[in-house]
């Protein structure tokens, strides 16, 4: 449909007095600005320590170097740069990689749909985006199964009614049941229609980049995307030092479109790092480095945002491990390096390899969801739903998760040194040996003097063991059925709404499916 014919559409087709009422009477989804931090970041390394680890990152490039796979095009364009260029290795002499990285912006705006829902990413701001890539789900009433794309949908509905989530995410779990060559176009087009907050675009191929930037043409309007940024996308890094030509064909597209990367290592340390924090640190910032040079190459001021997606090992099993206090050190360290290079941070999450929404779950993701805010990341993704390293999408934890969220929004908003948050008033009304239950200032700040949570239970234990003595997962499952009963969609013009239909049956109507 030519655009044109769709802003005849948008004409004919919305406004009026009826379009007015029901907006004004339709369900809106509570939510919560992107936080803005107002406690200083946690620096676990310090001058000398930074240094040492930047030097050995730029020898990494220098000296040994990183493949660029089966992408000539991209060799082509480092050999301009001044690359040392083997075969396929890619040696960059010291001090390229962060010169390019510096055209990349500090911080960048990700408009959504619903202006009120546009996001910061950078600076001092911290935006919250659920769990990606998981092929299984599980919930109480059926366990643990192959997602669908009814499964997708659900979550994309919760991350809507979510107020503490400022982001729909992208992949939030793998809907086995469409063909793999047409998924993409049924999740994107879910994002659009069931969320009005910031999604993710499609990246398991350079093509599906194209069908994520075409399909939020028709949602935003050519010329809006070709000046805005409306789409973050995933972009992960082969390590150790191995950049595949899937993922730089998607960040290749994105880039050029002006369309943000999250250019991330996906690091098991032990497995494809070194065994130690400083080495583990090493080769993230030369990775990152030499993904966030590249995208510069393609477009120069492209937005992008530093990764550093980082689990241990059990030495045992081979198993992955979340909320070890070595992440912790490497997530807090890569924050450090990150800022240094002037560029958006993303890491932690909701991490935990429990297969149940448990203590075991639930002490992993408290200690990876504070450590990255104290890390100072600009991009949390996974931040809520992740069960079983990564392989689980669950129902019940991605509303514990997302509950336990506005806990972060709290802690990062610092200490009030107003005159009302000081509280002199109520000391001087309460005095020696009174208690500040009935004074003025409380009466003035009860509503929203403490965090309250959606769904944790604070009652006495007889009410609790009347209401059937419910541990926190089932209350989880409960509210999952009421927040899916209560949801609603949020409005979009007819024509626009149209417009995509078409293009998503067009697309998948042309080609036959394939689950490979």
């Amino acid at each position: 449909m030519t655009e044109d014919a769709i802003a005849e559409r948008r004409g004919r087709r919305s406004g009026g007095g009826a379009a007015r009422r029901a907006e004004r009477t339709a369900t809106r989804a509570e939510f919560s600005r992107f936080i803005t931090r107002n406690i200083p970041d946690l620096e676990i390394l310090n001058a000398e320590a930074l240094e040492i680890i930047e030097a050995n990152a730029e020898t990494v490039l220098e000296e040994i170097g990183v493949n660029f796979v089966d992408n000539p095009a991209a060799l082509r364009l480092w050999q301009e740069a001044g690359a040392d260029i083997d075969g396929e290795r890619v040696r960059i002499p010291k001090g390229l990689a962060r010169r390019l990285c510096a055209t990349a912006p500090a911080t960048f705006t990700q408009h959504a749909r619903n202006p009120e829902r546009n996001v910061e990413i950078g600076g001092r701001n911290l935006v919250l985006a659920p769990v990606y890539g998981p092929p299984f789900v599980r919930d109480q009433a059926g366990g643990r199964r192959y997602a669908t794309i009814e499964d997708f949908r659900n979550f994309v509905k919760l991350g809507q009614m979510s107020k503490w989530l400022h982001h729909s995410g992208g992949t939030v779990c793998e809907p086995t049941d469409v063909a793999v060559n047409k998924r993409h176009l049924d999740m994107l087009h879910a994002h659009m229609t069931l969320s009005d907050k910031p999604y993710m675009g499609s990246v398991t191929l350079p093509e599906r980049a194209e069908d994520s930037v075409e399909m939020s043409k028709i949602l935003f309007g050519a010329d809006f995307v070709d000046r805005n940024t409306v789409m973050t996308s995933l972009v992960n890094i082969n390590s150790p030092l191995t950049f595949d030509s899937v993922m730089m064909g998607a960040l290749e597209v994105y880039a050029r479109a002006g369309q943000a990367s999250i250019v991330s290592p996906f690091i098991v340390g032990g497995a494809m790092a070194p065994v130690t924090v400083a080495g583990t640190l090493t080769q993230v910032l030369a990775e990152v480095m030499a993904g966030v040079a590249y995208s510069q190459l393609v477009r120069a001021g492209a937005p992008v945002i530093a990764g550093a997606f980082v689990t241990s090992i059990d030495m045992n099993s081979g198993a992955p491990t979340f909320g070890t206090p070595e992440a912790a050190q490497i997530t807090l360290g890569a924050g450090q390096l990150m800022r240094r290079l002037g560029l958006p941070y993303r890491s932690a999450g909701a991490f935990c390899g429990s297969k149940l929404p448990d203590a075991q779950a639930a002490y992993e993701t408290a200690n990876t969801l504070n450590t990255g805010l104290m890390a100072g990341v600009n991009f949390m993704l996974h931040a809520c739903g992740w069960l079983e390293g990564g392989l689980v999408s669950s129902y019940e934890k991605y509303v514990m998760d997302a509950d336990q969220l506005g806990v972060l929004h709290r802690l990062a908003a610092g200490v009030d040194l107003s005159e009302n948050g000081q509280g002199m008033d109520a000391i001087r009304e309460v005095g020696p040996g009174g208690h500040y239950l009935g004074c003025a200032h409380t009466q003035a700040n009860y509503k929203d003097a403490f965090w309250r949570t959606g769904l944790l239970d604070y009652k006495p234990f007889e009410t609790w063991d009347e209401e059937g003595a419910r541990d926190t997962a089932t209350l989880a499952g409960l509210k999952v059925r009421r927040m899916l009963d209560e949801y609603q969609a949020p409005d979009l013009d007819p024509g626009i709404a149209e417009a995509l239909a078409d293009y998503v049956a067009k697309k998948k109507a042309a080609v036959p499916d394939a689950f490979v």
